[in-house]
């Protein structure tokens, strides 16, 4: 994992005002890595971003990609990014207590993320907790992944 960290930020819409207010807390380390997010995510963040920036008077190029809606397929094209390790950290903030209409999306998604071992966070608290790790400022080595075992079973 590179110095410059490659983020997913994803809110279900009950979180996404916490999401925003988080990124606008976290604005200037967020502003130096590479950030992918589902819907109107994407552009919440963008727009805290740019809002933070002009109110400290100083302009960081921003690298966000926005990829489509969670239940319009942005599940989806977040896990593949995971499974071709182009996703280090996953900021997923999710409401536990409404059912989603792609909530098998959801469990798809979070699946991958514990499969290919991503430093994820669902909450604030671990957010706070991942992006103020000594470890996010650095390179990081982990454990390559092994699927061996996986892959050469039998099937009988």
């Amino acid at each position: 994992m590179e110095k410059i960290k490659r983020i997913a930020l994803v809110a279900h819409d009950t979180c996404k005002k916490d999401l925003v207010e988080w990124v606008e807390w976290n604005w200037q380390t967020l502003s130096q890595h590479h950030l992918v997010c589902t819907g109107t995510t994407g552009r919440l963040v963008e727009d805290a971003l740019t809002r933070k920036q002009a109110e400290h008077k100083v302009m960081y190029p921003l690298n966000i990609v926005k990829l489509k809606s969670g239940p319009l397929g942005g599940d989806q094209q977040l896990g593949a990014m995971i499974c071709e390790g182009k996703i280090d950290v996953v900021i997923f903030l999710w409401d536990p207590m409404n059912p989603q209409p792609h909530d098998v999306d959801v469990k798809a998604l979070l699946r991958i993320i514990v499969l290919y071992d991503v430093v994820t966070a669902t909450s604030r608290s671990t957010a706070d907790f991942i992006i103020s790790s000594p470890l996010f400022s650095k390179e990081y080595h982990e454990k390559p992944r092994d699927f061996s075992s996986y892959i050469n079973r039998k099937i009988n």
